[in-house]
């Protein structure tokens, strides 16, 4: 009989998830990778690495060993970097028992093989369990979701009865769940964000104005928009909060890691001094090199897109970029 929740990776927003579901009452165990992680949250309840200042309720129960977290679980949340996805759950899939729902709350791409984390899991798990897959995204920062500030999310599974019951148990007063059956779109809004929002952060450390910003914003939603339906996606989904509501936030907020590598390159820094200086992951440092391939791969056009793997990978100045973009043959809007 599966019985309680398993969160595999005690991120910020691993952990804010299996917070959010302890204070519903859920038994959560949550996977840790770093034994520091482990060690701050069993002794302290408190993830200072990822997580400061926020005591985590006694019904989260802490692992190191991914078996434990994954094993007799009617749920089992993927929070893990998307570079880890493949080792992690390959380790564990003889584990996850077949009538489980696999929620992934992790937004990338797989780098080698540019597999959606849909994609990746199906090929791990076997494809006699993509019905019980599920896909979770919108407009979160960990740290306002763990204070209980309001946040509103998409959930999208391929059948809807799994979206709903994902719906029910993550549904607060504080944290507000849509459903969706588009579960492309709600997957690659969350890619192609990050990348903009590295964008928007040079534009600001650039002093480039808010009307730049503003027209990063809106440009990299056609970008997405444009790889994403050819994907399949519906891109009515990339208007709603998986796509917009994300890209928003990604680009203006301030907790914004992407947004924060783009200010540091813009002052200057390159890459490796960025990434060295920081233990969280900005996902969009690597969604820009697998991006880039992947809109060649389908013939995408995506400027924004382009011109940031050629800052960050080939040595190209911000202020270059900027103007690139800036100069590209006219069009219609729509085009």
């Amino acid at each position: 009989m599966s019985n309680g929740i398993g969160v595999v990776g005690a991120g910020g927003w691993g952990t804010t998830l299996a917070k959010v579901l302890a204070e519903k009452g859920e038994h959560v165990v949550l996977w840790c990778h770093s034994a520091d992680s482990f060690r701050e949250i069993a002794d302290k309840r408190e993830n200072r690495t990822y997580l400061p200042g926020i005591a985590l309720p006694a019904n989260i129960e802490v692992t190191q060993s991914l078996n434990e977290a994954v094993e007799g679980k009617f749920l089992v949340i993927c929070a893990v970097p998307s570079h880890a996805v493949r080792e992690v759950f390959s380790k564990s899939a003889a584990k996850i028992e077949p009538g489980t729902v696999l929620l992934c709350g992790t937004k990338g791409i797989e780098e080698d093989s540019l597999k959606t984390m849909g994609e990746l899991l199906v090929e791990i798990l076997g494809p006699g369990r993509k019905t019980y897959h599920a896909f979770l995204s919108g407009p979160t920062f960990a740290a306002e979701v763990a204070r209980r500030l309001p946040a509103a999310v998409t959930v999208a599974a391929q059948e809807e009865g799994v979206a709903k019951r994902i719906q029910e148990i993550f549904s607060t007063q504080n944290f507000r769940v849509y459903t969706s059956p588009d579960i492309i779109g709600v997957q690659m809004g969350g890619v192609v964000k990050n990348v903009i929002a590295i964008a928007a952060g040079i534009s600001d450390g650039l002093s480039l104005g808010q009307n730049a910003r503003a027209a990063l914003i809106t440009r990299g939603l056609a970008e997405m928009t444009r790889l994403a339906v050819r994907m399949g996606a519906d891109p009515m989904t990339l208007a709603g909060l998986p796509g917009l509501g994300d890209l928003i936030l990604t680009c203006t907020g301030d907790l914004s890691r992407n947004r924060t590598v783009g200010l540091q390159i813009a002052s200057g820094r390159s890459l490796q001094e960025v990434t060295a200086s920081t233990r969280t992951v900005a996902e969009g440092v690597r969604n820009t090199r697998s991006l880039h391939s992947l809109a060649a791969r389908l013939g995408v056009e995506m400027p924004i897109v382009e011109q940031m793997y050629q800052v960050l990978y080939a040595g190209k100045k911000p202020g270059e970029a900027v103007r690139d973009l800036m100069q590209r043959s006219l069009k219609p809007e729509a085009g």
